[in-house]
Parts: C-alpha cells; structure tokens; sequence
C-alpha cells in the first residue's frame, strides 16, 4: 500500500479508489475504479456506472470484480428536425444521470461511449462526443458500424460466454434501426451478418400516427402493402402486418438465408445452432419487461417470439438486453514496454487512444508476407476501421527466429495490410508481445514505403477490444509506458 494515501481513500475492506488526483497506478496493489459506459443508438441512449477491482500482477492488472453499481434510466435518443441528434437535450439527460448516480465527472477513472445503428450516420454524431470533452482522456469513444456492433453486443448479452460450453449460439441483437446477428462458438464469434431491420424505423406518435418515418421504414411499409407516410395513422392491423414482415426478414438472416434487400452484411451461412440470445431494444419486449415506446418495438417482439418458437429455437436469457452494447465499459491496465523500442520520429509520442487490432494468424517457419495483410485487413474490417479514419495499432504474435527473411515478410504485410491508415497520415503502430519492436520497426522504416511515423513497441500483450495509450520514452530505462484500456464483458 502506498502510505501517502489519506485514510479517507480507503474502504473497509482495504482497497484503494483511484479517484485521487495525481495517483499513480503502476504504485498500487489493489484498486477500485469508477468506470463508466454510455450507449448513444438508434433507439436508445443509457448508461452504467461500474467499480472494477484489479489487483496487480507484475507490471500489469488482472481483473479481480466487476459490480454494476447504476443502471440508468433509458433515454429515446432525442432527434433534431435537421437530420441530427439533438445533443442539447442528450446532455441534459447525461448530467441528470450522474446526478442520480451521485458521482461527479473528476470521480470517473476511465469509461466508453459507444454509438451505434442509425446514430453513428447522423450529420453530427462525432459533435456528441463533445458532451464527454472533459474526460477525453479517460474515456474510449467508439463509433461503431454494423460489423463492431454485432461483435460488441455478442459479447455483451454474454452469448460469447455462453458458447464456451461447447454449443453454438447465436446472438440477436434487434435495435431501433439494424438487427445484428453474431453466430459464437467455443468462445468466439466465427460469422455475424445485419439487416435494415428495428423497432424504431417507424416512430409514433401519442395518437398512433406517423411521426418519424426512415427510409428503410418505409421499404417494410412497402414490403407489407401498408400505404401510409409521415402523418398518416398507422392502424394496429398495419402495425402487426410490418412487424411479421420485419420478423420474416429476421429470420430469414437467423437461417442463414439472405433477406433481400435489406441485408447490411454477408449472409450468415447455415449455422446449426439451435439456442439464441435475444438483445438489444426489442430483447426487453420478448422478456416481457419493456415499456412504452411510440415504436414497432411489442410487435416485432411478440412476432419474432413466435417465429423462433416455430424454428424450434431455444431462447436462453442474456446477461444484458437493451444494454448489450454497453456493458463493456473500459477497465485499466499499465504495461511497461520492452528497451528495444524504435521511434521514428523521436517525438512521435505520446499517442493517446489507439484502437487495438489483433490479426489472426499464426507465423511459422515462413512467414506469408500476402496472408499477413490478409489477416490485418480482416481485422480491420471487423472493427470497422478499414476506411483510415482513425489510426491503429497493430498486435502482433511473435515467436520464432528473428531472421531477415520473416522479418521482411511481416513487415511488407504489416504495411499492405494497413496501407489505408498510413495513407491517410497515421502513423505505423506495431505492438509485440516478443523481443523483436526495435527489429521489426527499422525493417519497416528502411525497407518499407511508410510517409508517416514509426512507433514499434515490444513486450506488451494486447487484444481485440483493447485501446492504448503510449506514453513517452523513459530515459532511464529506454521503455515505454503503455495504459491498456479494455472492453469489459461478462464471462463464464
């Protein structure tokens, strides 16, 4: 324990709460953090406020508890007249929230905002994260697409968990917008697809007419025979007819079929998998525990609820419903690089908020410089960051001999694989958990087309869902600080 702590940073049971100002986690043994996660949706907005306990493990942190100390109340995410969120009203709901809680903002040690489905394509959506410009620093903010989504809330309703039992599962998350569909097995998501297709694609109003209509709401209106528009009555009759034709187009997806016209992703395949795990907005109607919403969202529920039993389909209760996408707020680890960094420039640090790819593949004998870019292609794509927008950083497993010949082949496959971040100005972040950072990075640097920076670091075990920040070089060791902030999901 650090015996400068004030006697009132202490619980009885002897943890220590990293709320402080100027603490230093590396110095601790045992700590609790406040952390935060808000879930910004298509149909919803809400959050939760967890204390996490990490205990040390030699230079980094195992998690020891998670306890959800506050469930918000849920928000129908407020939309402007414009096309955008309305992020006045948010930021008002997200500071009541607090309030209730009874935490202020400089209590929060670290926390994830998410947005997802049709918020993530407002006009505005990156302006919300504004709301959060105080705890930049602290917070992972994550604009999730169709694919990080579906990952995100399969691990999140504990389908991933549950899979490690040995039975595929597969994981329906029906939002407001877009209903995603993960199939997990042995613990991991092997296939995942999404549709146009939620409750909230059609939005009514206290007389039942048409308030907000989007445009993939007005392709099931079509699809069921139901004429109506903005400011039309939508009868009961009309509102059962495109809810069976939105539940069909579902489970269309579940089979393994495609749902034409309104498939966001590749059709999943036939899967075999016999047990299901609702989430996601509509989830909380199938359980019988949701409210009134103005939207599709009891009809699509008591639809697909018949449907799945029909298929034959055993329905197993998940961990989080509508907060699926939420629960994984971001925990803290602090790992102390390797000396045999290299860094180009030499004042390419500090970086602050890398997403973490972890590219599946394994590097034998002989390394395939094309299945390298492969697999980091894959990898980005499945967190929705192909486009370049952000930049990333690169996990990389390492064994083997540090010959020239697979050190030339990971590192031309790195660089294809991640072309289109570094042609968009980010620079080349390479994390390993062997001894070969300095190596890898001056094979890149001399035999590589990279305009930006090099940062290649060693020694350091990372994941997917992972997000890091890497601090500046100690002089005195020649190793870098990096603070691993991670995706928090139920398990087993």
């Amino acid at each position: 324990m650090n015996a400068a702590l004030h006697p009132d940073e202490l619980d009885p049971g002897g943890r220590i709460h990293f709320s402080g100002a100027g603490r230093s986690l590396i110095e601790e043994d045992q700590i609790e953090l406040t952390s935060i996660g808000v879930d910004i949706g298509s149909s919803t907005s809400h959050l939760l406020v967890s204390t996490i306990t990490l205990e040390r493990l030699d230079t980094s942190y195992v998690v020891t508890g998670r306890e959800v100390q506050f469930a918000s109340d849920i928000l129908l995410t407020p939309y402007a007249g414009d096309n955008t969120i309305d992020a006045d009203v948010l930021g008002d709901f997200i500071h009541r929230q607090y309030d209730a809680a009874g935490i202020a903002p400089e209590d929060i040690d670290t926390g994830a905002l998410i947005l997802t489905g049709v918020a993530a394509r407002r006009a505005n959506a990156r302006a919300i994260g504004e709301i959060f410009a105080a705890q930049a620093g602290k917070f992972v903010a994550v604009s999730a697409g169709d694919a990080l989504e579906t990952l995100m809330a399969a691990h999140g309703s504990g389908a991933v968990a549950l899979s490690e039992r040995g039975e595929a599962v597969l994981n329906v998350d029906i939002g407001g917008g877009t209903t995603k569909i993960a199939l997990c097995r042995d613990g991991e998501i092997i296939a995942r697809t999404a549709v146009d297709a939620g409750a909230r694609l059609i939005v009514l109003d206290a007389e039942g007419r048409v308030e907000r209509l989007e445009p993939y709401g007005a392709k099931h209106l079509a699809a069921a025979g139901v004429a109506v528009k903005a400011g039309d009555a939508l009868s009961a009759q009309d509102r059962e007819a495109v809810a069976a034709k939105m539940a069909s187009c579902i489970m269309e997806a579940v089979a393994g079929r495609a749902a034409e016209g309104f498939m966001r992703l590749p059709p999943l395949g036939h899967s075999g998998a016999r047990r299901v795990v609702f989430s996601g907005g509509v989830s909380e109607f199938i359980a019988g525990v949701g409210g009134e919403t103005g939207d599709l969202g009891p009809d699509l529920a008591r639809a697909i609820a018949a449907r799945a039993d029909v298929a034959g389909l055993h329905v197993a209760p998940a961990r989080q419903g509508i907060r699926a996408t939420v629960v994984g707020a971001s925990q803290y680890t602090v790992q102390v690089s390797g000396s045999t960094i290299f860094l180009d420039p030499e004042d390419a640090l500090p970086l602050r908020n890398l997403a973490v790819i972890a590219p599946a593949m394994t590097l034998g004998d002989k390394i395939d410089a094309d299945a390298v870019a492969r697999a980091v292609t894959e990898a980005l794509d499945r967190l929705d960051l192909g486009s370049g927008e952000t930049p990333v950083a690169a996990a990389i497993p390492w064994e083997g001999s540090a010959s020239y010949a697979r050190l030339s082949a990971l590192g031309r496959g790195l660089v294809a694989g991640l072309r289109p971040i570094l042609d968009a100005g980010h620079p080349l972040v390479i994390v390993t958990d062997g001894d070969i950072g300095g190596l890898i990075g001056m094979q890149c640097r001399s035999a590589e087309d990279v305009p930006g920076a090099i940062i290649s670091i060693d020694g350091i075990a990372l994941s997917e869902f992972d997000f890091i920040d890497i601090g500046e070089v100690l002089r005195a060791t020649g190793a870098a600080p990096v603070v691993v902030k991670s995706l928090l999901f139920p398990t087993e």
